[in-house]
């Protein structure tokens, strides 16, 4: 069997004039072969005349490779009436090992003889054949008006149609050519819908499982959260945040941000959120757990640029008081019963992980009260506009305002976070571009 030629390659076309009364297609084991002869067959049953080059060809132009081995002669069809429409070029092989040499890219369809001789006792092993080295094309069965039961079962094992030797004319071929290469086009969309469809339900599914679960069984705080990817169709961005209670009574909460918005960014989140659960129920918190997060990354990340900032609480068993340290990150916002809410001190936080070698967190301890409310969030919240069209960023003010303006209209819990969220995103005049990850937990 000779080396088949590789499919990328282009059989150029090398059209002859043809009769008024047929269309035929030299053998690919002519002298001209190499050429790859083939005549023209149009609905209006012109004959091609002329000669035009694979490059000249008109884009609605269907390539129609036969193969079959008659020898009573050329495959032929009779003329067709005049009339204009999409011409199907016919290319000839004579056996399966010049077909997969003529099976090139501008081929569009496949007419294969169920009658061609092969070895064993399947009666379609050349259509089996022809499925397996032509899967993105068309594929028609030619045989008998007399062996309807096999066309039947070659149309079931996996061709678009079958098309009778004895009953064929021009028209007819021309119309089933057609037919059948829209139907394969849409068969292969339908596919790559349904694998599109596959791969977003398994994407969905391993993001909700990657998205953390509260761990505050016998706490008195309340938690509400929110979380928006600003990567279209996502479920999980570069933000993450985590909330747990330790066996001592203490509630600890952490919100990060992974510099960038792609699917490596929301990853390495993912690591460091759960990388951060485990140090903590280890009895890491402060500057050690920081320490050993910032190892966690830079050990992860794909590049030197890659940075995270992060914000952690840590809730003593009281409620009245906390430890609070920021890496990089904006500070939590906090409401006392009777009072507007503003932001917890920042300005002895560290650095973002990973910039600075050597860094230092210090752990800042913060009076709460008996009855509060604190809200943890990542950038994407204050980076949008003010308002549409506007060029300042809405900004930590900003944020502060509308969260009071939305206290004093009596909303709490998700609901606030909802309409923080629903507010932030009007303002910017449309979507947000990063990702957004809010967290509230309150008391009393």
């Amino acid at each position: 069997m000779p080396a088949p030629v590789p499919r990328q390659r282009r059989v150029p076309v090398a059209e002859a004039a043809q009769g008024a009364t047929a269309v035929s297609a030299p053998r690919a084991g002519a002298p001209d072969a190499e050429a790859t002869a083939a005549g023209e067959l149009d609905d209006a049953g012109s004959s091609a005349r002329g000669t035009e080059s694979a490059g000249g060809t008109n884009p609605t132009d269907l390539t129609l490779l036969v193969i079959e081995d008659d020898p009573t002669g050329p495959f032929s069809v009779p003329e067709l009436s005049a009339t204009a429409g999409t011409r199907v070029r016919i290319r000839s092989a004579r056996n399966l090992t010049e077909a997969e040499r003529l099976l090139t890219d501008d081929v569009h369809c496949v007419l294969v003889d169920l009658a061609l001789p092969l070895p064993g006792d399947d009666a379609l092993a050349a259509l089996k054949h022809v499925l397996r080295i032509a899967p993105r094309h068309a594929v028609l069965a030619l045989t008998t008006s007399g062996d309807t039961e096999r066309a039947t079962e070659a149309v079931r094992v996996g061709a678009q149609d079958h098309v009778f030797r004895d009953e064929l004319d021009g028209r007819l071929l021309s119309r089933t050519v057609r037919y059948a290469v829209e139907r394969k086009r849409a068969d292969l969309t339908q596919i790559k819908l349904a694998e599109s469809r596959l791969r977003a339900q398994e994407n969905a599914r391993l993001e909700r499982g990657l998205l953390p679960t509260p761990l505050l069984e016998g706490s008195n705080l309340r938690f509400a959260a929110r979380y928006r990817p600003g990567r279209s169709r996502a479920l999980l961005g570069g933000d993450f945040y985590d909330t747990v209670r330790t066996p001592d009574g203490t509630v600890h909460a952490m919100i990060g941000d992974v510099c960038g918005h792609g699917p490596d960014e929301a990853a390495l989140g993912v690591e460091l959120r759960i990388a951060w659960r485990a140090l903590t129920f280890a009895g890491l918190c402060g500057d050690e757990l920081l320490s050993t997060l910032e190892r966690v990354l830079e050990h992860e990340r794909e590049s030197d640029e890659i940075f995270a900032t992060l914000c952690t609480v840590d809730i003593a068993p009281d409620g009245r008081h906390a430890g609070l340290c920021l890496a990089g990150h904006p500070s939590p916002l906090i409401t006392r019963a009777g009072r507007a809410a503003q932001l917890l001190p920042h300005e002895s936080g560290g650095p973002a992980l990973g910039l600075l070698p050597r860094a230092r967190w210090p752990r800042l301890q913060v009076e709460l009260g008996g009855t509060w409310s604190l809200m943890m969030y990542t950038d994407g919240l204050i980076e949008g506009r003010s308002g549409p069209g506007a060029k300042q960023r809405l900004g930590d003010e900003g944020m502060v305002r509308m969260i009071n303006r939305q206290l004093t209209a009596g909303l709490k819990g998700e609901e606030l976070l909802d309409a923080a969220v629903t507010e932030v995103r009007e303002l910017n005049g449309g979507e947000l571009t990063d990702d957004v990850a809010v967290l509230l937990l309150s008391r009393g």
